[in-house]
């Protein structure tokens, strides 16, 4: 199994079916760099435009529609001293009453320090110097839809694409369901930290080295699912936030019949111990995530 060292001379802001940028075998490492969700990259250069530029796409020898795509996030650095959000909630997130007492929605700086591990914004009022430790995360990523479709960086689907989860960082393998020959697989749009729901329209964006691990696994599956050192968790990207949550309730289903549960034993287990996390409350598809720890899985 080969690492290659990919550096992306274009950006795409749509996810679909293109020639690849790169093409490994099932298994390899991909070490890259990512630019933030503004088109500018490690050097205060911007070299893309907006919304979220990706790099890519990366083909898999022998991926083909029906099989399943690995992703192994094995590590992300920053490469820049800065990152940025808005300083303003999102409309979408308040009562629309409250919405004319809602700020500007100007951009702030926040410094990130690699040796620390920490994010700070400077004169944040009666907060001072706000620091927080770095949790880097993807934002972006996935790989091409089915039927030709280009679908926007802003959105998402079954693909994957802007989703937001702030659990899609460094230890977590994800999985994406494959609809075209080779997978076609986008990264991009990584935060320094975000909170649930990106209810700014932002994490702390910056850019970053990125290493992953590309492997076909054999079988279908509909939706998006990841798992951590804690918790296996699957994807609905979708809107109204009610139909996010019903498209990922039913893949967790789907999954925990792979453990040998039936619809029966799914449920009493997911009624008890089931935990749901908003991935993105901002962009034209809502993400929710369903979340369940390992340690209620059969042996």
């Amino acid at each position: 199994m080969t690492t290659h060292r990919f550096i992306p001379t274009q950006w795409h802001n749509v996810l679909g079916t293109m020639p690849p940028a790169l093409t490994i075998e099932s298994g390899d490492t991909v070490v890259t760099e990512t630019i933030d969700a503004n088109g500018w990259d490690k050097s205060d250069a911007k070299v893309a435009s907006s919304p979220n530029p990706m790099n890519g796409p990366i083909a898999i020898n022998g991926a083909q529609p029906g099989d399943t795509l690995k992703v192994e996030i094995l590590a992300m650095t920053p490469n820049r001293a800065t990152g940025w959000t808005r300083a303003s909630l999102a409309e979408l997130v308040v009562e629309p009453s409250f919405v004319p007492n809602l700020p500007p929605r100007e951009r702030a700086t926040w410094r990130i320090d690699r040796n620390a591990q920490t994010v700070t914004l400077g004169g944040v009022g009666p907060l001072g110097d706000l620091t927080m430790p770095l949790a880097p995360m993807i934002g972006c990523f996935g790989v091409a839809p089915a039927g030709g479709q280009a679908i926007s960086t802003t959105t998402s689907a079954e693909h994957g694409g802007n989703m937001d989860y702030r659990r899609f960082g460094p230890g977590s393998t994800v999985w994406f369901p494959i609809a075209v020959p080779g997978a076609l697989f986008f990264l991009g749009d990584c935060h320094a930290i975000q909170g649930d729901g990106e209810i700014v329209g932002t994490g702390v964006e910056t850019s970053y080295e990125v290493t992953v691990r590309l492997s076909i696994d054999k079988g279908p599956i509909v939706w998006p699912r990841g798992e951590n050192e804690r918790d296996i968790f699957t994807i609905g990207n979708a809107r109204p936030l009610d139909q996010a949550l019903q498209h990922a309730t039913t893949e967790m289903v789907r999954w925990l019949g792979e453990y040998g549960l039936d619809v029966t034993a799914a449920s009493n287990l997911l009624g008890q111990a089931v935990r749901y996390d908003i991935g993105n409350v901002y962009d034209p598809a809502f993400t929710v995530a369903c979340r369940l720890s390992k340690q209620w899985l059969p042996k």
